[in-house]
C-alpha cells in the first residue's frame, strides 16, 4: 500500500485521532461528589465572582480550539467542513503531542464570515486560545482581525503566521550561512493568498526592502485588481509596485530569493539561472512544489526548502504553532502580537549551532525537542519584560 491507503486504513481502524480522557478518577461517591454534585458549586461560585478564576478552576487555561470552515484545506481546495475534519484533527492531535496543549478540532457548517466570528465569540469562555486553520483569503484576514480586537484569548491563523515565521527563519540561517543581510535581499514571492501576505509583512518587519509578489494575474501592480488585502501591501509599500515587469520569469531576473505559495512547476531551471548568485529558494506548493529541489540546486540554488517532509528544509509550521501557543497560555497572554511572532522567528533560527547550521539543515526537524521550550520561553520572557 501507498502513503494514502495506509492513511486511509489507519483512519478507519481508529475513527478519528483524539478522545477526551478525565484527569482524574471517579471511582466512587466521593470521587463524584467532588467532581460533580455538589462539590462543583464551589469553584463555580469563585468563578462567578471573577470570570478570570476560570484559569485557575478549570482547563480553559490549557485548552484551545482548532476552527476551520474547510474552504482552503491542504492541497484539496474547498471540501467543506466534514472532509476538512481529519486535517482538524491531526492538528489537534500535533498540539498535544508536541505542547501538551488539549486542543478539540471543530468544523463549522458555514463559510459566512459573520457566522464564523460569531460562533467563536460565543466559544471563547470555554477556551484558553483559537487556532483559525484552512480559511480561504481575503475571508481569513477580516475574521483573524476581528477576533482579535473582541475576545481576550489569543487567536492565531496558522496558514499565515505559522508558514511565514518558519520561512523567515529559515532565511535568516541561510544568510547566516551566506554572509547576505535581510536589507541585501531582493525577494520574490509568487502566491498572495493567507501564507504569502503574512511572509510579506514579517520579511519586511526583519528589515527585507525589496519584495516583487505575483497572483494569479502575474506582477501584482495597481493596474491589476489587487484585492483589499494586496492593495493594503501596495499602498504601504510593502511590495513593489513593478509595472515594468508582469511575468515570474521578469521578476526572477537577479533577485536572490524565491518564495513560491503557489502551484506545482512554474519554476524551472533557465529561471533559476537568471537568478543573483547563490539563491535561496523555498518552493512550498505542496505536493509537488514550484521547482524539484535537484533541478533548482543544479542551477544554482544556495538552499533549497520545500513543505515535504522527503526532502531537506522542511518548512512545517509544526516548528512553529506549538511553541507559541505554549508559550501565550503559560504567560496568559491575551494576544499574539508581530513582536511574539519575531520573538519566535528569532528562537527558531538561533537553536540550530554553527556547527548544525549547513545548506540542507537551515532549522530544526519536526521532531527536534529543542523547538517548542525554545519558543514558549522566549515569547515568556518577552511578556515578563513588559509587565
Amino acid at each position: 500500500m501507498d502513503i494514502y491507503e495506509k492513511s486511509l486504513e489507519l483512519h478507519k481502524k481508529y475513527q478519528g485521532k483524539y478522545r477526551i480522557e478525565s484527569k482524574i478518577p471517579i471511582s466512587d461517591f466521593n470521587d463524584l461528589a467532588l467532581a460533580y454534585s455538589p462539590g462543583v458549586a464551589a469553584p463555580c461560585k469563585v468563578i462567578a465572582q471573577n470570570k478570570d478564576e476560570a484559569y485557575t478552576y478549570t482547563a480553559k487555561g490549557s485548552t484551545i480550539a482548532v476552527i476551520s470552515d474547510g474552504s482552503a484545506v491542504l492541497g484539496l481546495g474547498n471540501i467543506g467542513p466534514y472532509a476538512a475534519a481529519p486535517v482538524m484533527e491531526g492538528k489537534a492531535i500535533l498540539f498535544k503531542e508536541f505542547a501538551d496543549i488539549n486542543a478539540i478540532p471543530l468544523c463549522l457548517d458555514t463559510q459566512d464570515t459573520e457566522e464564523i466570528i460569531r460562533t467563536c465569540t460565543l466559544l471563547a469562555p470555554s477556551l484558553g486560545g483559537i487556532n483559525l486553520e484552512d480559511i480561504s483569503a481575503p475571508r481569513c484576514f477580516e475574521i483573524e482581525e476581528r477576533l482579535k480586537a473582541t475576545l481576550d484569548i489569543p487567536v492565531f491563523h496558522d496558514d499565515q503566521h505559522g508558514t511565514a515565521i518558519v520561512v523567515a527563519a529559515a532565511i535568516i540561517n541561510a544568510n547566516r550561512l551566506s554572509g547576505r543581510s535581510m536589507s541585501d535581499l531582493h525577494v520574490v514571492i509568487s502566491g498572495l493568498g493567507a501564507a504569502g501576505v503574512a511572509i510579506v509583512r514579517i520579511l519586511n518587519d526583519l528589515g527585507v526592502k525589496s519584495i516583487t509578489a505575483l497572483n494569479s494575474k502575474g506582477v501584482v501592480n495597481r493596474n491589476n485588481q489587487p484585492n483589499a488585502m494586496v492593495k493594503s501591501l501596495l499602498d504601504q509599500e510593502l511590495i513593489l509596485n513593478a509595472t515594468e515587469k508582469t511575468t515570474l520569469a521578469q521578476a526572477l531576473v537577479d533577485s536572490n530569493v524565491f518564495i513560491g505559495v503557489s502551484v506545482a512547476g512554474i519554476v524551472s531551471p533557465e529561471m533559476v539561472r537568471t537568478m543573483a548568485k547563490d539563491p535561496y529558494i523555498f518552493a512550498l506548493a505542496n505536493p509537488e512544489p514550484e521547482i524539484m529541489p535537484h533541478l533548482a540546486i543544479e542551477a544554482g540554488a544556495f538552499v533549497v526548502g520545500t513543505g515535504r517532509s522527503d526532502f531537506p528544509n522542511q518548512i512545517n509550521n509544526v516548528l512553529a504553532f506549538p511553541g507559541i501557543f505554549h508559550g501565550v497560555l503559560a504567560s496568559k497572554a491575551k494576544q499574539i502580537t508581530n513582536e511574539m511572532k519575531l520573538v519566535a522567528v528569532h528562537a527558531l533560527a538561533n537553536i540550530l549551532t554553527e556547527r548544525e547550521l549547513k545548506p540542507t539543515h537551515l532549522i530544526p526537524g519536526a521532531f527536534d525537542e529543542r523547538v517548542v521550550p525554545a519558543i514558549s520561553q522566549a515569547i515568556v520572557d518577552m511578556v515578563e519584560k513588559s509587565k
